[in-house]
């Protein structure tokens, strides 16, 4: 290799910068510091999601031995079927620990019976409003806000300090060619904050056997993620003005990028986009299941044999009360209530997609919604999750309704046909 060639001066050019870099303690100690939030971050992930999984294994066998028990004292069908829960939920996938996403806000966890289903699913805690308001410290949290906060530190009087030392017009005499002195320069600070924020999350990938696909793409959204405030700092970087100025502005970016462009799109999406609340839907579908103790049995089962007709031949209700007749008319209360929960389900999706297109114009919404995505923590996730429910719902119902409408004797044997929720039958 020939003295003088470009490759020879990259390397003296990367040598030198790495020399500087080596002495220079600010930027260790900021290093430093993404590494410890990294490791909190991905700590408190960890947890959480062993937490989840540790209550989802204790509710999973208690559900089971609370069920066997409740059937073995039954003497009829729908007995079994209203004192028979059944445990249906959305395990954490092995990169929750990364992005906890809607986990937060949205049930992922429901214990179910053969009533109405959409009070069932509407129904669920308030949750804790804090995190409701702020969100969790997760990896995709501190990728997104945090990192972009630290490239700024680094990065934004790469040249201002020079000038204000007197050097800069010796440096780029020395490099000879500016451009490629202070890429090289912001480069290596910004390796070493993606070093830093990564490695923690490989570490506890590894130890949650996330998929080395997963794992990769990951790392492929935070390396884009880093490269394009690496880029915007370097830009404003060579902007004659005073570091302050600098810094104000990178800020003022941060917080617009951040904050205001995803409060406002989100307050646009709303108002362009209205949903019905799951307290509307509830309260629907409890008018209807109430008001069908005081109306005529056949008012009552009119509209549930117009959705089943096969049922028709065994619809009459002779007694004060049948089980069939109750069973109906829990039916007819979701269906009172089908519109409702369509569009809010529809709504959701439109929101969700609406979203999908704000974020390319929000980077750190965009980071966040792709982990989250890769974590299975998503809207779509979650709606998928309530697809498993209603369907799982509807294969109790196709279990009990011949039994109970064709009158069979109560065969406890046969409930080992019963439909089993099968976790995880949304995933890849």
């Amino acid at each position: 290799m020939r003295v003088g060639s470009p490759s020879a001066s990259l390397g003296f050019a990367l040598r030198r910068e790495a020399g500087l870099l080596a002495r220079d303690r600010s930027v260790w100690a900021w290093w430093l510091v993404v590494l410890c939030l990294s490791v909190l971050s991905v700590s408190a992930g960890l947890f959480e999601v062993h937490h989840q999984k540790a209550k989802l294994a204790r509710l999973v066998e208690a559900d089971r031995a609370d069920r066997v028990a409740v059937l073995k004292a039954q003497k009829d069908w729908g007995g079994a079927a209203y004192y028979s829960f059944h445990l249906t939920y959305d395990a954490p996938s092995d990169f929750a620990f990364a992005a906890l996403g809607r986990r937060d806000d949205t049930a992922w966890m429901h214990r179910v019976r053969m009533l109405a289903l959409e009070g069932q699913i509407h129904e669920r805690d308030a949750g804790n409003p804090v995190l409701a308001l702020i969100g969790r410290f997760d990896f995709a949290f501190f990728a997104a806000f945090i990192v972009p906060l630290v490239l700024i530190v680094l990065l934004h009087d790469l040249r201002a300090a020079e000038r204000l030392a007197g050097r800069h017009d010796l440096l780029v005499a020395t490099a000879g060619q500016a451009a490629p002195l202070w890429r090289l320069r912001a480069g290596l600070r910004a390796s070493g904050v993606f070093i830093a924020a990564a490695l923690p999350m490989l570490v506890a990938a590894g130890l949650s056997g996330t998929p080395l696909r997963t794992v990769v793409v990951a790392c492929g959204w935070l390396l884009s993620y880093v490269l394009f405030w690496t880029a915007a700092c370097a830009a404003l970087a060579a902007w004659q003005q005073a570091g302050e100025v600098i810094l104000a502005t990178l800020l003022g970016l941060w917080i617009l990028l951040g904050i205001v462009v995803p409060a406002a799109g989100r307050m646009a999406i709303d108002r362009v986009v209205p949903i019905p609340s799951g307290a509307d839907i509830l309260l629907t579908q409890r008018e209807a299941v109430n008001d069908a103790w005081d109306l005529p049995k056949a008012a009552t089962m009119q509209p549930f044999i117009e959705r089943h007709p096969q049922w028709a031949a065994h619809a009459t209700v002779e007694r004060p009360f049948e089980w069939k007749w109750y069973y109906a008319f829990q039916q007819v209360g979701d269906q009172k209530a089908q519109a409702l929960s369509e569009a809010y389900t529809a709504g959701r999706k439109q929101r969700d997609r609406l979203a999908a297109w704000l974020a390319f114009i929000a980077p750190p919404v965009l980071l966040e919604r792709s982990l989250q995505a890769l974590a299975r923590t998503d809207v779509q996730a979650s709606l998928a999750y309530e697809a498993r429910v209603r369907a799982f719902h509807a294969g109790l119902r196709e279990f009990y309704y011949p039994k109970l409408f064709r009158d069979e004797p109560f065969a406890p044997a046969a409930l080992e046909a019963m439909p089993r929720f099968k976790a995880g039958a949304d995933r890849d």
